[in-house]
């Protein structure tokens, strides 16, 4: 297969882009975010429109689009699916649907800490297409960040060492459920739920880019340590690391409106919910297209060490 990276146009560009008749992507950030218009998100969109939208998502990293009032889970579901194989809604909750992670908050919680989704197995999902269900009245906004601009931006000893770095990624606690304050922030899940499997996967920092070719790294609040590197030493790589991902020129902020939906590589980002909404009811539902293990810049790949995440997501439906 030929590979070839993404990467965005020069910051003097125009922030409107070539597509097929009717649809069009303009970038909302120097480095990350696109909003797509023209499309009606659905199982039945056009070969044309599918590849588009792909094309957007690999350059932009995360594209929205507004005024999808129309879609339900099954909608989103087949929307999702028109870009892979869909994962089950997570590996260790129980949801009550085969596809669909609802992912809700009434005391101003969120997602509120910046993480990768579902880094603690070996197939790290490739896309998350999320749409709001319940919006706050104000706040509820999600960041994303460009983990391959984060480390193109990276001085040359820094690439050096982070391009032959691994480190261990575990579910000691999930995104949907993480506060400091609550025993119990999401309303559907506890922290048992989450924490009934244990899994730990060894990932390398920087993977290739299935698709793009591109080098990004891997991080993220299920990092646990890296390797040859103690407790207090991990930590402070970590935040290193992490202080460059989440850059502020590195990222973009989303307003929810009704009918959104937004959609992220996973494999070249990281994200947050910002829990500023006070009390106001928040429900976001995700539904997760399956991806492959990631693999280092010198062609290793990620290794399992706890866990076993083939009823989550089947590496061979990835392979046609």
């Amino acid at each position: 297969m030929t590979i070839t990276a993404h990467r965005t146009a020069p910051l003097g560009s125009s922030a409107a882009e070539p597509g097929p008749p009717g649809i069009e992507v303009r970038r909302i950030g120097g480095r990350i975010g696109a909003r797509i218009d023209g499309v009606r998100l659905g199982g039945d969109l056009r070969d044309a429109e599918v590849a588009a939208v792909r094309e957007a998502l690999l350059r932009h990293k995360v594209v929205f689009f507004r005024g999808q009032h129309h879609l339900d889970d099954d909608a989103h579901a087949d929307f999702a699916e028109r870009f892979g194989p869909l994962t089950t809604a997570h590996p260790t909750v129980n949801t009550g649907s085969a596809r669909v992670l609802r992912v809700t908050a009434n005391k101003g919680m969120a997602a509120n800490s910046w993480h990768t989704d579902v880094t603690f197995v070996d197939r790290v999902p490739a896309i998350s297409v999320l749409r709001g269900v319940t919006l706050p009245a104000y706040g509820g906004t999600t960041v994303w960040a460009n983990t391959v601009t984060a480390y193109d931006g990276l001085p040359a000893p820094l690439k050096a060492l982070v391009d032959e770095l691994w480190a261990v990624h575990t579910n000691s606690y999930d995104y949907a459920q993480r506060d400091e304050e609550h025993d119990q922030p999401d309303a559907n899940y506890s922290r048992d739920d989450f924490t009934s499997q244990i899994f730990e996967t060894r990932h390398p920092v920087v993977r290739v880019h299935p698709e793009t070719g591109e080098r990004s790294l891997v991080l993220g609040h299920f990092v646990k340590q890296f390797e040859g590197f103690n407790t207090s030493e991990s930590s402070a790589l970590f935040h290193l690391l992490q202080n460059r991902v989440t850059k502020l020129e590195n990222t973009v902020r989303w307003s929810w409106e009704p009918g959104d939906v937004a959609m992220w590589d996973n494999r070249a980002t990281q994200h947050y919910a910002v829990a500023d909404f006070d009390e106001h009811p928040r429900e976001m539902r995700r539904i997760t297209v399956a991806g492959d293990v990631p693999v280092s810049v010198d062609g290793r790949r990620s290794e399992v060490l706890r866990g076993d995440a083939r009823a989550y997501s089947r590496l061979d439906e990835l392979i046609s």
